[in-house]
């Protein structure tokens, strides 16, 4: 089907370009309302950026009928979000163009949200709503030049919102939906804004959703009179919004802050069902910016933020028999993590040049605690890990230079090219300085065209757990956190083309491939003096060494973009796209640390490759080659029907193999692609009353996103939204 979906685009193309001959006031300037901020950190045309850029407007998403964030990112090319269609709550991570999930930057309002106190320091979608939201703005691409770390994939920025119209708005979001038998779902949103003439804003918003879940995993029990305890899986999400700013053609200055607190049901892993496992999370989140400009020419800007996260995972005993035996174990693991962001720039445009030089500060921290009570037979086992005195932290100093010039500023005749380009100096507390650059030349072909190509190199910081894990071997006094780890280091290639025909038709198309250096892996190590082949065979002796994380092999990822939007006449809109993603994974034996690793066998998880000789994995886990195809009708300006059609192709998952290695490692296994049409409504009573209806996956396809872990069947969702 993937390669139909291509030819499809394929053939779409020469249309594009006959259309310029054929369609009507073909040669009419159609002025975009919409401007860019995120892809080069000024305004600018989206049709003037040489980026594949996705932008998404409030008024496009309170439009559509999306439950949460994951779903809206999940319909643009290039993105899959993991997690998006299985129980509310779920975790649910980002794979951007075919990077890991920590490889790409969340922001809310340029401020990273990522959780500094899991492993590999990637952020949970789930943690995020629809709330408060003015637009998002995705930049695909290597961007670690503007944004620093983790934009090895894109960056998707979540700005917020701010002044409305003059005088007091109010807008209510009432949501009920069912997605399974015995399941629901309950959404309110409120959201308040006072806007002043004279530039001053206040506004506040509060949301609350709770959900009555399906069993998080898949039951395979089928064995008669085996115990069974599984429970549904419920998610209770609530947000709290402020904010204040003042904004006039001078300046802009805001503060705001957000509290998120969240209530998962956990199950024990893939297959297995847990009845007293529970995720307890809050994030408070503050922010603020300045930006004057003094003169046209000149903008200052100044933004913030301070992000602090607080997780509780709690796994009390579970009842495992009909007599109402349990399992006499109690596990309660606390997590902290912070993060601090200041970033000051400068922008200057003169005629035909335009350059940015900025400095940024960003420090982050992390805490552990954690207890396990278990008892048995041999009687009572207790242990205690508490990171609190350790004082995990690192930091980033940088200092970044971007310029924008104009072939005229050279040749008169030269005003059709453009180059972008610009350079990053960091110094990190840990692995010391970097430099990452890009080059980003672009040509206009005419007035609504453009071609353009990107070379760029980007970096991701091993996480605080990565470099400090305390936990150490008795034997080799190997220590799991390896302060010697470098940053992975992307080297990426781009070249695109887009379009807008009139108003009416959009088209773009990209070509990218990314080389990830250095990628970070956690890994077993074995006693060097005994064969690799012999390894755990005699339980008298003990073969282990440790485990801890080492720079090791290289990532490649490739594809093709495709998006188009079409206004097929006044009542009817078609848009579509098409992602076709795949790599590999290389690993040489030369790459390893020995300092490290005290010259011992290292088996890497990931994989349970041995690093005794070069090898090489096709395919990367959890990133499929997706496609979405979107039908809307109007009818008249109360009624909107909309139909999408989702496409995600074949790939791989992981699992557990005991086989791999002594104490096992990560197996691959397929997961097999899958369709769902979704069926949508809005009907507008007057300006104030709208009312929406969504029919989700309509044919009830069964289907994987992660293997043993279930997803939703049909659903039924309503929505009633009043505004003044």
């Amino acid at each position: 089907m993937r390669y139909s979906i291509l030819l499809s685009a394929l053939l779409i193309l020469p249309i594009v370009v006959k259309c310029q001959s054929v369609l009507p006031d073909s040669g009419k300037i159609y002025p975009l309302a919409e401007v860019v901020i995120t892809a080069t950190r000024s305004e600018k045309n989206p049709l003037d950026v040489g980026k594949s850029i996705t932008l998404i407007p409030h008024e496009q998403i309170s439009d559509s009928y999306f439950n949460n964030i994951s779903e809206l990112l999940s319909a643009t090319e290039g993105i899959f979000v993991v997690g998006s269609g299985q129980n509310f709550g779920m975790n649910q991570a980002i794979f951007l163009r075919g990077s890991n999930s920590n490889q790409t930057s969340v922001m809310i309002d340029d401020i990273s949200i990522t959780d500094p106190s899991v492993v590999n320091n990637s952020p949970d979608v789930s943690e995020l709503s629809l709330s408060n939201i003015d637009r998002i703005e995705i930049v695909r691409g290597t961007n670690s030049v503007l944004y620093g770390s983790s934009s090895v994939g894109g960056v998707i920025n979540i700005l917020s919102r701010k002044k409305q119209k003059d005088g007091l708005n109010a807008e209510i979001n009432i949501d009920a939906g069912s997605f399974g038998r015995t399941t629901s779902l309950f959404r309110q949103n409120l959201f308040l804004n006072y806007s002043d003439p004279t530039g001053i804003y206040l506004n506040a918003e509060i949301n609350n959703e709770n959900v009555k879940g399906i069993d998080a995993t898949i039951d395979t029990v089928v064995t008669s009179g085996v115990y069974k305890n599984r429970d549904r899986d419920g998610f209770i999400h609530q947000d709290f919004i402020g904010k204040i700013g003042f904004i006039d053609n001078q300046l802009d200055v805001y503060a705001s802050y957000k509290r998120t607190d969240q209530k998962k049901d956990l199950d024990k892993r893939a297959y297995v069902d847990d009845d007293n496992y529970k995720l307890i999370f809050s994030r408070d989140l503050i922010t603020y910016g300045l930006t004057f400009k003094p003169y046209e020419e000149l903008n200052i800007k100044f933004i913030g933020g301070y992000s602090a996260i607080q997780r509780e995972a709690k796994d009390d005993s579970s009842v495992i028999s009909h007599s109402g035996e349990n399992d006499h174990t109690y596990n309660d693991e606390k997590y902290g993590g912070s993060n601090s962001t200041n970033d000051l720039q400068l922008n200057y445009k003169l005629p035909y040049l335009e350059f940015l030089l900025g400095g940024s500060f960003y420090n982050e921290t992390m805490t552990s605690k954690s207890y396990l009570y278990s008892r048995s037979m041999w009687g009572v086992y207790e242990t205690t890990l508490d990171l609190d005195t350790l004082d995990l932290n690192s930091s980033t100093k940088g200092i970044y230079f971007h310029s924008d010039i104009n072939g005229k500023l050279f040749y008169d005749h030269a005003g059709d090219f453009n180059v972008a380009s610009g350079f990053r100096l960091l110094n990190h507390s840990s692995f010391g300085s970097k430099l990452v650059y890009d080059f980003n030349p672009s040509y206009k072909i005419n007035e609504s065209a453009l071609l353009y190509a990107s070379y760029a190199t980007g970096f991701n910081s091993p996480s605080l757990y990565q470099l400090y894990s305390p936990n150490k071997d008795f034997v080799s006094g190997i220590t799991r956190g390896n302060v010697h780890l470098k940053p992975e280091y992307s080297t990426s290639f781009e070249i695109g083309f887009k379009q807008s025909i009139t108003k009416s038709f959009d088209v773009k198309v990209d070509y990218f491939e990314t080389r990830t250096n250095n990628l970070i892996e956690y890994v077993y190590l074995w006693d060097k003096n005994i064969g690799i082949d012999t390894l755990g065979n005699d339980w008298r002796r003990n073969d282990y060494r440790g485990d801890t994380y080492l720079n090791l092999g290289n990532q490649f990822s490739q594809g093709i973009e495709f998006s188009f939007s079409s206004e097929i006449r006044n009542d009817l809109k078609i848009t579509g796209n098409v992602c076709l993603v795949n790599g590999k994974l290389k690993y040489s034996p030369e790459a390893v640390d020995t300092s490290t690793t005290h010259g011992n066998h290292v088996q890497i998880f990931s994989n349970g490759v041995f690093m005794n000789k070069e090898a090489e994995f096709l395919g990367l886990t959890r990133r499929p080659s997706t496609a979405n195809l979107g039908f809307v009708y109007s009818p008249d300006k109360q009624v909107t029907l909309r139909a999408d059609i989702k496409y995600v192709g074949p790939r791989g998952d992981v699992y557990y193999d005991s086989n791999l290695g002594p104490y096992g490692g990560l197996g691959t296994t397929p997961v097999a692609g899958y369709t769902l049409v979704d069926l949508s409504s809005k009907i507008s009573f007057n300006d104030q009353i709208k009312l929406g209806m969504k029919l989700e996956n309509i044919f009830n396809t069964k289907y994987e996103e992660i293997k043993g872990f279930s997803t939703r069947g049909r659903g039924l969702f309503l929505n009633i939204r009043y505004s003044i």
